[in-house]
């Protein structure tokens, strides 16, 4: 698999517009930015990820890093990381000079945050790893996603849901089928 066109895919600034004008009541109208940072970590390829409604532009959240893994296999992975102080790289999707302060030293990895990626031929598709659980504390309370996407050269399909970490229960996201967001901007992967 090609690390370099999967980061390439998924550079962009996105949205979901038509699919918010055709079912608003399943999907808010979307912003979402994949800016690749202008350094690697741990010497692979990385991107931050950051989402606001449209509605709200001046309000981003959702800040994460993907971190490209590839394996001696030829599989792909995607581990996903969090900022140890998010507010200090909000608004970076549409002000990437934030980015140059986004080091390791900044950044942690999220266990079981992780999915293996498969080249579908026009797409890529990443899926949680087996028994996994994506689990992390936000405002003092344990909160789960169940991650998921899948992105070709022109759109990115978000699978991401929020759930209750005891129920299982869906609270957010993509509960009726996945966040259809196209690429409206393409940025370069520049590797250093």
């Amino acid at each position: 698999m090609n690390e370099l066109q999967l980061a390439q895919w998924l550079a962009g600034e996105f949205d979901n517009q038509e699919q918010a004008m055709a079912d608003p009541t399943w999907y808010v109208p979307l912003k979402l930015w994949h800016r690749p940072l202008p350094h690697r970590i741990q010497g692979k390829i990385a991107l931050f990820a950051e989402q606001s409604n449209t509605l709200a532009l001046d309000k981003p959240y959702r800040q994460r890093i993907f971190v490209i893994e590839p394996s001696p296999t030829s599989t792909l992975y995607i581990q996903y990381w969090a900022f140890k102080n998010p507010s200090q790289f909000q608004g970076a999707g549409a002000n990437p000079a934030l980015l140059e302060r986004a080091t390791e030293d900044a950044l942690e990895a999220l266990p079981g945050c992780r999915l293996e990626v498969q080249h579908l031929g026009n797409s890529y598709k990443a899926n949680p790893l087996p028994g996994d659980r994506c689990c992390f504390t936000y405002e003092g309370k344990l909160r789960q996603v169940v991650l998921g996407f899948e992105v070709s050269a022109t759109q990115f399909l978000s699978f991401d849901r929020g759930v209750d970490p005891d129920t299982g229960q869906s609270l957010w996201g993509a509960m009726m089928g996945p966040y259809t967001h196209h690429k409206r901007q393409t940025y370069d992967v520049v590797i250093v």
